[in-house]
């Protein structure tokens, strides 16, 4: 299955009672704008839908949505599920121009977190994804952060992650005090090994 191709259907028929109605015929009632077009209103299949919204890609990839015979490349902005039942209860689209920079959010992959296991220390994660600027073709699925260097006490920054080329941080070009932390290295309760030996030699 193409996760990142969609057949869509132009609706009319809009408001509350539609689009319940589109939901009880396993239809998502949607919605495409930007790109300086008018919106247009959109029902896309359920079950497509589901299956590909479980993939972590979905949401950071240049999607194609066929509506009546043609492509039209997007990204999703939002996606409304229902609070216990697995359904989407609505989603919107940004039309994305190949030649116009979009601003997106992109997963955070952190990798080597093993080595960071090893010394005792816990990590504690303040961003999962970060909020991009890149043209359409330079979009990542997602960005990888090596922990492997981390220590207890410190953390890395947004200005420490190596972008893909042709990404820029979003949070980094608002100026000085938005270098976030995204990751953490936190001694355990009751401190390390080596701190409790040296405590119980200095008691000695």
């Amino acid at each position: 299955m193409d996760l990142f191709t969609l057949d869509a259907e132009v609706r009319s028929d809009i408001g509350k009672g539609a689009s319940r109605r589109l939901r009880h015929a396993n239809k998502v009632p949607a919605i495409v704008y930007g790109a300086n077009q008018e919106p247009v209103s959109i029902t896309l299949a359920h079950n497509k839908v589901w299956r590909a919204q479980q993939e972590e890609a979905f949401y950071s990839h240049v999607l194609t949505l066929n509506i009546g015979g043609e492509a039209v490349e997007v990204v999703i902005k939002d996606m409304q599920r229902h609070p216990f039942k697995e359904q989407v209860m609505h989603m919107d689209f940004l039309r994305v121009d190949a030649k116009k920079e979009l601003f997106t959010s992109v997963p955070l992959h952190f990798i080597n977190e093993e080595v960071v296991a090893k010394t005792g220390a816990n990590l504690l994660h303040t961003a999962n994804e970060i909020e991009v600027a890149c043209l359409p073709a330079d979009l990542p699925e997602f960005i990888e952060v090596d922990v492997a260097a981390l220590t207890a006490g410190h953390s890395i920054h947004l200005s420490e992650i190596a972008l893909p080329k042709g990404v820029t941080s979003v949070e980094l070009s608002k100026g000085e005090g938005h270098d976030i932390a995204v990751v953490s290295a936190q001694a355990p309760k009751g401190g390390s090994d080596a701190e409790a030996s040296e405590e119980e030699a200095t008691e000695e």
